[in-house]
């Protein structure tokens, strides 16, 4: 006698765990937007009109633009950038083009074919490394320090404050401005792996070869990172390959990159591939660090960035 079917059912216990309320609660937070559209409209700059200072709900004029190149704040910053960084910056970018080239053409001459899937592999992770980087970096500059910092403030932190407060400034500035920082961030890392090249024996370079491709995509993508920041915030004009890369997620997506740029500006701050963004966010890894800081240290994040921002008459 064939036995009755039994509709398909979850058992109690999977029933039970499938509506739990912490259940749906993780779930909920997983999938919420880290800033909805609404937040972005009203609290950043619209990228295609560097004079827009808020889409929904327009300030009084008397108290001064929120955002743009007509920020006081931002007019200020602007005006420190000096004759000396820039000849730094350009050195800086000689060297690093160089020092590029050179360990390019080493590269091909000791590449193996049989290696090329750990060396892609290594590739893959140096760019991961280069996102995370560019994050960390960008959120000790934005969220601590001041630009009266002796050297360090004038000539590193400047920039993102100016960013900030007037977000498009940045596809105002030229190749050696956008780039001459990262680019000297690299050289000693480039530098050495010429000097590997020139005195190691062939032996020793193929025993190097997985970590020294690493350490070439880390440099390039890290050297690259502002360039690829300043496309993210490039509304006209783009290269159609760049565009590409840009909507496939290889590099930083100008509305990923949006995200950012909504006051506070305390999320989303990997500006090289942008891959990390979303799962620091949820790991809630700035905002833990912060909180460590500012119980510990006593400093506020962001105190000289919102210093900034209020100047704006």
């Amino acid at each position: 006698m064939a036995l009755p079917k039994r509709p398909l059912s979850c058992s109690p216990k999977v029933s039970q765990v499938l509506e739990c309320p912490l259940v749906d609660a993780v779930a909920t937070n997983l999938l919420a937007p880290v800033k909805t559209e609404r937040q972005i409209l009203e609290n950043s700059m619209l990228e295609d009109d560097p004079n827009a200072n808020c889409a929904v709900t327009p300030e009084p004029r008397e108290r001064g633009p929120r955002w743009g190149p007509q920020h006081k704040g931002a007019q200020e910053l602007a005006n420190l950038y000096s004759q000396g960084k820039r000849i730094q910056e350009c050195i800086c970018v000689a060297i690093c083009l160089t020092l590029m080239a050179v360990n390019f053409v080493f590269i091909l001459i000791h590449l193996k074919v049989e290696r090329l899937s750990a060396i892609l592999v290594a590739a893959f992770f140096g760019i991961l490394t280069a996102d995370f980087a560019s994050g960390f970096v960008h959120w000790a500059a934005d969220t601590w320090g001041s630009v009266e910092l002796p050297i360090l403030g004038k000539n590193f932190l400047r920039p993102f404050r100016e960013h900030h407060i007037d977000p498009t400034s940045i596809t105002r500035h030229d190749f050696i401005e956008t780039n001459g920082d990262n680019f000297m961030v690299t050289i000693p890392f480039l530098g050495r792996m010429v000097w590997d090249f020139i005195v190691l024996s062939e032996d020793d370079v193929q025993r190097k070869f997985i970590w020294t491709s690493y350490v070439f995509l880390l440099a390039i993508f890290v050297a690259m990172t502002n360039q690829i920041h300043k496309w993210s915030h490039t509304y006209f004009g783009l290269p159609s390959w760049v565009i590409f890369l840009q909507e496939f997620h290889v590099i930083l997506p100008r509305r990923h990159h949006r995200i950012h740029h909504v006051a506070p500006h305390e999320t989303y701050f990997c500006i090289t591939t942008g891959w990390l963004n979303w799962p620091l966010e949820k790991l809630r890894f700035w905002s833990t660090l912060e909180y460590l800081i500012e119980t510990t240290a006593g400093h506020k994040p962001r105190a000289d960035d919102l210093k900034w921002a209020e100047k704006r008459k």
